[in-house]
């Protein structure tokens, strides 16, 4: 079993980026793995069974910003363009642990991976 979690965090204010749509795809068969949100804290764990995974197969993690820069107090928010965030990638062990953690902004962001 492989384990992907995340951690979506606010860059505008600071806070925690929580209820965010989020789901992974697998890209070379376009099978959803998964299709959930962001705890209130803005934080993901997903177990990823292991037959369902492929070293070779390359993932998009989808995260659906929209409706959470909606749903803030922004005054620039008629100016917010980006719906969601896609992080293309692979996982070359089919037990290992994926941590892609992300601050969002309404118009940018910044992902990156940290392993174990």
């Amino acid at each position: 079993m492989a384990v992907l979690t995340s951690h979506t965090l606010n860059g505008f204010d600071g806070t925690h980026a929580g209820f965010i749509p989020v789901r992974l795809i697998n890209l070379t068969n376009q099978n959803c793995l998964f299709d959930t949100q962001m705890d209130a804290g803005g934080r993901l764990k997903e177990n990823l069974d292991a037959r369902l995974l492929s070293p070779e197969a390359r993932y998009e993690l989808v995260f659906e910003t929209k409706d959470f820069w909606q749903n803030q107090d922004l005054i620039r928010a008629r100016l917010h363009i980006m719906d969601e965030i896609i992080f293309r990638f692979s996982m070359p062990d089919r037990e290992g642990h994926y941590h892609i953690p992300i601050i969002i902004n309404p118009n940018s962001y910044s992902v990156w991976w940290s392993g174990d």
